[in-house]
Formats: C-alpha cells, structure tokens, sequence
C-alpha cells in the first residue's frame, strides 16, 4: 500500500509540475507559455513576408507541440487578437462580440514587424530537443520588450493560477527609458476594450481594478455604451441588463445592438425614466461595473513565482541591457573576423606571397611556407595565421587575384574599423545605447499603440441605496399569493428589497424574495401572516394536536432561514388555532363537559416566553379547547 502511495505522489507531483511549467503559466523572460513559444518559433521559420495559411502553421507547430492541433489553433487565434505578435488576414473572431474566429483554413497569419524587430535572434536562443527527438525548439525567446506585461497573460495550474492585465506598449517603453535613466516610474494597465478604470487599488499588480464601460448621453431618453469593460462581451453584457430589467432593478424600454467595429449599444429608456438617473443603475446592477483581481504569477529561473510590476519592469531591463550586450559583442567578433581575413587576403596578394608556392614541391610544405612568409607583417595582423586561415588563401581563384583593387580593400578595412570603434563605444556605454534601442522601438512602434482605457478616480455606487424603495406587497390569503402584482385582503408596505414571511395553515412558512406574483400556498390551503422577514417581529401560535386535542401556545421568532425553502412552524399532525402578532388576551374556551366548573378563561400572550421558532409550545389546558378568540384592544 505504501509503495502505491508514494508512486501516486510521485506522478501527481510530475503531473502538477508539468502543467506549471509546459503549459498554464508564462515564462517572465518572454512573457510566452511553451504553445505560443512554438507558434512564433515556426512562424519565424518559414517567414518569407508572405501571409501562411493558420491550418498550415498549425500543422507545422505540431512538430514541437504533443497535445493537437486545437490548443495550438486557439492559442493561434488568442496571439492574433492581441494584436501585437502577428498580422491577421480573415475573421479572427470578435474580442467584443465574443464571435468566434473563423475554421483554420481560411484565415491566415504571419509575423508582426514589432515581432521580427524584438522577439529573434537565433545566435542568442538556446535550444533543446523537441518532445520527440526529431526537432530543436527554443528554450526562450530572446524578447527584447516585455511582452508579459504588454500582452497580459491568464492561466490556472495545480495549486496556483496567473491574472496578469495587459498595459500600454509606449508606456512600458517609456518606464524601461526611466529606469535605465534612474528614474522612478508608476505603470497602470490599459485594455484592448476601452473603458474606464479605478486603479487606486491596483498594488503594483497585487490589487485589483474596478472598471466601468463607457456611456454617453444619446438623449435625455437613450444612452449608447460606447466601451465594454474587459472579461465581458457586448452579448454577456446585453444578457446582464435585460436580466436586470427582468428583476425589477431598472427599466428599459428596448435594447439594440449595432457593434460592428467598434462598440455601440443603445437603451432607449421608458416614461418617467430619464438617461441621468439611469447610468448609475446600470453600474450598479449590470456589467456595466466589473472588478477585477490581479495575480502575477510567472516563471522566473524554472521555477513559479509571485512577482509586481515594478519587479518585472526591472527584470525586462537588465535582460535587454544583456541581450543587446550579446548582440553587440557577437559583431564585434564578425566585424573584427572581417577586418582580419581582408588584410590577412591583402598581405597575401600585394606582397605576392602566392608566388613563394611556386617553390614548393611538396604539398605539405606549403603551410609552413605561407607561416614563414606572413611573419615579417605579424604587426599588421591581429593574431598568427591558422591552418583553416591559410587554406581559404589557397582556395582563392586566380583571376580574383589578378583583379585584386587595394583601394577598395582599404577602403572597406576602414570602414570596418569605423564600426568596430562604434561597437566598443557602444559596449562602454551599453545603458546609454540600450536608451537609444528603446527610444528607437518608441519612434518606430509607438503611434500603433495609443492608450485606451481611461485613468479616473470612480465613486462607489451604494447599490443598496439605489435599489431601495418602497413598494405595496399585495397579499391574496385565500387563494395563497403574494406579489407587487397581488390583489388581495391586504397589502405589505415596505422596501424593494425586503423579504416576505408567509406562514401557512398546514403549519409551514417560507420566506420569499419580492417578485410580481409568487404563490406560497398549496392546494386547498391559505396563507395566515405574510409580513416583511426582519427578524426582530415575535408571532404568537396557539395550535392543537389532531389527535389528542390537547392544544398548546408559544411565541416565537424567525431569525435563520434560506430564501425559498420550506420550513414548520407547528409539529407534523397539528393544525394552527391563532396566528397573530397582537398581543392581546385571548379566550380560551374548552369543549363542554357535564359538571364542568370551568367553561373559559383567558391567557395573555405576553405571558408566554420567546422562543425560537421550532420550539415545542406550552399545553393551554389538560381539556380540549373548543374556540380560542383574541381581545381585540380598543
């Protein structure tokens, strides 16, 4: 049994790591979980600034990517709707609407200029063997923005789950310039949908956010929503009002659609009811108010971890400071390589050492030759020639020997040894140039990305307050309905939102929510007490055994209940004598008997203790009570 155990918690522990690390949680360093890692990664591949058909990426990714073709599709899709990775050509579906995107064969994808600017460079990716073998995929991206935070990112793993809101590309830009400079510098996110937002519990991405659509006054009798807040749809939105409107909370004469691309949802509004007094409903019982948790969690060195903004800003710049740092050294050594085997070409041609080979009558000799002959120019040269050096001088034709231009060889010597000198200059100065990079991208990339969501402080709306007002409950005993839409016996004067006790005479009670009509009694029965549920009122019970006829009075108090659920108020096999709230006396009269000295008397209701309300009442007298009557005060 042991040894299942442990094997149990062993694969349980694998599992839950693997879908940590492989595939609900992004890396911080490209901001990319492995799915979008491997679309980009292919993509990059087969770039040729042609659009390619989604089905055919989709295909091609399934050489690095073991779980389908449908979590690559989706993810596809999710990458393009952002708008920042990929160029989309065909319905990608509708973020707004909530529309979804078209079948894989028909739309198509490539590359975003911003991608190809930031996200490659295969000199500087490490790469490891696919899930097969049969491939190479990048362990990271070498992203030079921080994708994480542009982008946003949702996930849930065992155990653990990511919320990360997506933020404003020439804000971000423009904080890493700061940081670089020394600056202090405050990011708040920036959604896709618009809106309005609160942020003055965002935390540096351990608050949350309360958001608001955006609506404006068509007229004193319509509003349009021009913006939706994020995680809902102009559909769920709809949904939400009408569900409002169906309930009491607002009143709408009719609602139209007309999104196209961009958001546009008219209420027309009923008599009486105005625009001004309306967006406030609507923030307080719709969609049109949602609020939103922040969690960042991402990985970070192999291993999940809760991070801030500020935290991620400053991981971005020091992993673009080293990325550019790699770049730069890496030419550096091209350049210097250049430089290197263009004078090393030059001595060999304009000293005429080729000639010396003539000599040779052995090829293996020739090696030692070219060495002895290149010793005199070693000043000249950055290091002793190697073997491969001098074969690649053996390898040059004879006709480009002839028309060797020593000018021109100078020439570009002079101009690598210029960039040379910027590239040292460069690496001197590696936070100056990565500032001048980023200011690059800003210039370069910054008008696609303008802010959307807006920055203001939101007052609270008290929903409650809104949503109370009076209203006449009516009551029909007889026939055992109540409801704003009841006529009957009596009426409940109280607040919309009050909650009705109706006690009925087969011994149950319920206690229902305010609605137009909702009927409480069963078949055959009537209600006795509908009043409004506020805990605090006492009823007083005076009820008989069917059986023995011995009857029994208490009072008592409904103080816990679940709305619409049936509850007693008597024992199973009693019937209800007097239900009231009076409390005055009542005349008790007993069945007659022969000699019976006592024929009535009177109890006061006060008398009696408070109990709750599945309490056992107290026996009026040993004899049956014939009529019980209350003295009515006067």
């Amino acid at each position: 049994m042991r040894d299942i155990k442990e094997l149990m918690k062993d694969h349980y522990l694998r599992y839950a790591s693997y879908v940590i690390l492989d595939r609900a949680i992004p890396d911080l360093a490209d901001g990319l979980k492995p799915v979008q890692r491997r679309i980009l990664h292919t993509l990059f591949k087969i770039h040729d600034g042609k659009f390619h058909k989604v089905a055919n990426v989709t295909g091609q990714t399934m050489a690095f990517h073991p779980h389908g073709d449908a979590p690559i599709y989706e993810a596809m899709v999710s990458i393009g709707a952002k708008g920042f990775l990929l160029d989309c050509q065909g319905n990608f579906g509708n973020p707004l609407t909530g529309d979804p995107a078209a079948a894989a064969r028909y739309i198509e994808t490539r590359l975003s200029k911003l991608a190809l600017e930031t996200m490659f460079n295969p000199k500087l990716t490490k790469f490891v063997p696919s899930y097969d073998g049969r491939n190479e995929e990048p362990v990271c991206l070498p992203a030079k923005i921080p994708l994480l935070l542009i982008q946003g990112a949702e996930g849930i793993a065992v155990g653990m789950a990511t919320k990360i809101f997506p933020h404003n590309f020439q804000e971000l830009i423009s904080a890493e310039i700061d940081l670089l400079r020394g600056q202090k510098c405050t990011l708040y996110p920036d959604f896709p949908t618009g809106g309005v937002m609160d942020v003055a519990e965002y935390d540096d991405g351990k608050g949350k956010l309360r958001l608001r659509c955006t609506i404006e006054e068509k007229n004193p009798k319509t509003i349009v929503i021009k913006e939706i807040c994020p995680s809902t749809t102009t559909e769920s939105l709809m949904a939400s009002i009408e569900d409002a409107a169906r309930k009491g909370k607002i009143k709408i004469d009719s609602i139209h659609d007309y999104t196209a691309e961009n958001v546009e949802i008219e209420i027309n509004l009923p008599r009486a009811v105005y625009a001004k007094d309306m967006i406030n409903q609507l923030y307080a019982f719709t969609e049109c108010e949602v609020s939103l948790q922040a969690q960042m969690v991402a990985i970070v060195d192999g291993f999940p971890k809760e991070i801030t903004v500020s935290e991620a800003l400053e991981y971005y710049v020091e992993k673009l400071k080293g990325y550019l740092k790699s770049e730069l050294e890496i030419e550096l050594g091209e350049v210097k390589a250049k430089i290197y085997e263009r004078t090393l070409e030059r001595i060999f041609i304009e000293e005429k050492i080729y000639s010396e080979l003539e000599k040779v009558e052995v090829f293996e000799k020739v090696f030692g030759v070219l060495e002895e002959s290149f010793k005199p120019f070693k000043r000249e040269l950055a290091r002793e020639p190697e073997r491969q050096d001098l074969e690649k001088l053996l390898q040059i034709p004879i006709r480009r020997i002839a028309k060797f231009d020593l000018k021109k060889n100078k020439e570009e010597c002079a101009l690598l040894e210029e960039r040379e000198g910027e590239l040292l200059k460069h690496l001197s100065q590696i936070t100056k140039y990565s500032i001048k990079y980023l200011e690059g991208l800003l210039k370069q990339f910054g008008d696609e990305f303008p802010r959307k969501s807006k920055i203001q402080n939101l007052e609270v709306v008290d929903r409650r307050s809104m949503e109370m007002k009076p209203v006449e409950v009516g009551v029909d005993m007889a026939a055992g309905y109540v409801g704003l839409k009841v006529t009957g016996d009596s009426t409940i004067s109280c607040m919309n939102t009050d909650k009705i006790l109706a006690l009925v005479s087969d011994g149950s009670y319920k206690v229902i929510p305010i609605e137009d009509r909702t009927y409480v009694a069963k078949p055959g029965e009537t209600i006795l007490y509908a009043g409004v549920a506020d805990k605090e009122q006492i009823l007083t019970c005076c009820y008989r055994d069917k059986v023995s006829g011995v009857s029994f009075c208490k009072r008592f108090i409904v103080k816990q209940f679940i709305m619409e659920r049936e509850y007693r108020y008597i024992d199973e096999g009693c019937e209800p004598l007097v239900l009231t709230i009076d409390p005055s006396p009542f005349l008790i009269q007993l069945v007659p008997k022969p000699k019976q000295k006592l024929a009535a008397f009177e109890r006061n209701p006060v008398d009696f203790p408070v109990k709750g309300v599945s309490a056992r009442g107290i026996r009026l007298n040993k004899r049956p009570v014939l009529a019980i009557e209350q003295k009515k005060k006067k």
